[in-house]
């Protein structure tokens, strides 16, 4: 299945459907989708994106990321949720070549983990509630968004396998977000090797060290975001295709 959705600025936008789950369900095509910015929509990319009828959007970006690049237009047909749920800031481009990747972002993925319970914890409820469909997304649709699929897909009880090789799909767009971080610069390249790529190691890693602390991903959803049977019971009923 080709997850990635076509757009002219937008490079990352993917479908979370399809997947399947250990009990044999299969994940709804068209519910659940994860992006780059969506503040770079416009023109008939912004036609496209109402035309998936998504009804609610949520930007896991900091509010000065949305103060500066925009965030998605106003439309009466959308819900607008702001949860930053990155709480200690950094600059990836400027990291030493030295920097191994996937150690270096699984210790920034536990970071927010644990600290954006609160946030995280938002994020399932809305994506468990709306009647129609959500996108989440952050700057390159990789790191946050990346962390919440992660989330996401683990509670409905898809493989580990799968929730790492969706992760990895990003690497198919990483080309063109080196592109446009490349045409914000001033033509300077991005001193950091690991820019915008993403290996299957940085969500085995981020994975593993939950298991380690937690016992596994639903051990952290429970003990640290309080996620009970009733919000696991929405998000699969809202997510699952029908037995």
């Amino acid at each position: 299945m080709n997850r990635h959705i076509s757009f002219e600025r937008l490079h990352n936008f993917r479908d979370l459907g399809g997947y399947t789950t250990g009990d044999g369900r299969t994940v709804r095509r068209g519910r659940l989708f994860r992006s780059d910015s969506l503040g770079k929509l416009q023109g008939a990319d912004w036609e496209r994106f109402i035309a998936l009828g998504i009804t609610t959007v949520i930007d896991l970006r900091y509010p000065w990321e949305i103060a500066a690049k925009g965030r998605v237009p106003d439309h009466a047909s959308l819900t607008y949720h702001n949860l930053s749920i990155e709480h200690r800031p950094y600059d990836q481009a400027a990291l030493g070549a030295d920097v191994e990747t996937g150690p270096f972002l699984a210790e920034r993925y536990m970071e927010v983990a644990h600290d954006g319970v609160e946030e995280l914890r938002r994020a399932l409820e809305v994506i468990a509630s709306q009647d129609g469909p959500v996108v989440f997304h952050c700057a390159s649709g990789k790191d946050r968004t990346g962390l919440l699929a992660a989330l996401v897909l683990s509670l409905l009880d898809v493989p580990e396998k799968d929730v790492i090789e969706d992760f990895a799909l990003t690497g198919l767009a990483t080309e063109r977000l080196v592109a446009d971080w490349r045409a914000g610069h001033a033509g300077r390249e991005p001193a950091w090797p690991g820019y915008g790529r993403a290996p299957a190691d940085v969500m085995r890693l981020f994975l593993a060290a939950l298991a380690e602390r937690h016992g596994s991903v639903r051990g952290y959803a429970t003990d640290l975001l309080g996620v009970d049977d009733a919000l696991t019971g929405a998000l699969r009923r809202n997510l699952l295709e029908p037995m």
